[in-house]
C-alpha cells in the first residue's frame, strides 16, 4: 500500500524496508518542496534609491567680461566679485584662482581690471596667499575675453532627469515610473548649503553658559522662559 507525502507525491510501499530508507525519501521530497520559494519585495520602488543624492568635487566659476576701453572694474562686476568671495569662504576651499586673459585684444584692460578684482577679494577678508593669479591663452576668442574666478568645492547633485527606460503607460505592477521624484531630489540637493552635512554630522557648538544660567533661574522662579512675541505678528482674534 502506498502513502502520500506532504507535497502530494506518492511514496513507494515500504514492506519490510528499513525505516531509514523511508526517512531519507521523505526528507528528499520535502527538500524539493522547499526549493520553490518566491521572494517578494526584492526590487526597491523608492525614488531616493533610483535618484540618490551624491557628493562630489565640482568647480565654481565666475566670468567677468572686460572690454578694451575699460581700465577699472565696473561697480556691478565688483558686487559680483564680492558675492563670489562670500561663496568661496563658505565653501571651505583652500584657494581661489584669478585667470587673466593673455594674447587677446582686451589683455591690457583685463590686466588693469584684475587688480581691482584682487582688491575686492581682499576687502572680503581673503588673504593674499589664498589668491592664485594665472594667465590663460585667449587669442582668437570671439568677444571680450573675461577674467575668470574659480575654486574647487564639494557639491551635492543627482543624475540628470528625464530618463524614460520603460513605457509610462505600463502600470500593471502599480509602481512609480522611473523619472518620478528626480526633480524633487535635484531641488533638495541644490538647497544644501554644505554638502559635508550629508557625509557626517557636525560637532556640537559651544554652549552659551550665561544664557543657560538665566533660563534656569527663570525656570526655578516660575517665570516665563519663552521668547517675546514679535510686534509684527498677526493676530486673527477680531
Amino acid at each position: 500500500m502506498s502513502q502520500l507525502s506532504a507535497c502530494g507525491a506518492r511514496l513507494p510501499r515500504t514492506g519490510r524496508a528499513a525505516p531509514t530508507i523511508l526517512l531519507l525519501a521523505g526528507l528528499a521530497l520535502l527538500g524539493g518542496c522547499a526549493s520553490h520559494s518566491i521572494e517578494v519585495g526584492s526590487v526597491p520602488d523608492d525614488y531616493r534609491t533610483r535618484h540618490p543624492i551624491t557628493v562630489g568635487e565640482s568647480e565654481e566659476t565666475l566670468d567677468i567680461p572686460i572690454v578694451s576701453s575699460e581700465s577699472r572694474l565696473p561697480s556691478a562686476s565688483r558686487d559680483r566679485v564680492s558675492h563670489f568671495a562670500t561663496r568661496f569662504q563658505r565653501s571651505g576651499s583652500a584657494a581661489i584662482r584669478v585667470l587673466v586673459p593673455s594674447g587677446s585684444e582686451n589683455a591690457g584692460a583685463a590686466e588693469l581690471a584684475s587688480r581691482d578684482v584682487i582688491k575686492a577679494l581682499r576687502r572680503e577678508g581673503i588673504r593674499q596667499d589664498r589668491i592664485l593669479i594665472q594667465p590663460y591663452r585667449a587669442g582668437g576668442l570671439a568677444g571680450p575675453a573675461p577674467i575668470r574666478l574659480s575654486f574647487a568645492t564639494l557639491k551635492a547633485k543627482t543624475e540628470p532627469c528625464g530618463r524614460w527606460p520603460e513605457d509610462l503607460g505600463d502600470t500593471s505592477e502599480n509602481k512609480e515610473y522611473f523619472n518620478f521624484g528626480c526633480a524633487s531630489q535635484q531641488n533638495l540637493a541644490a538647497q544644501i548649503a554644505d554638502p559635508r552635512d550629508l557625509l557626517e554630522p557636525r560637532g556640537l557648538g559651544e554652549i552659551d553658559a550665561e544664557r543657560r544660567t538665566t533660563m534656569l533661574g527663570d525656570y526655578r522662579k516660575g517665570a516665563i522662559t519663552s521668547s517675546d512675541r514679535p510686534s509684527s505678528e498677526i493676530d486673527y482674534s477680531w
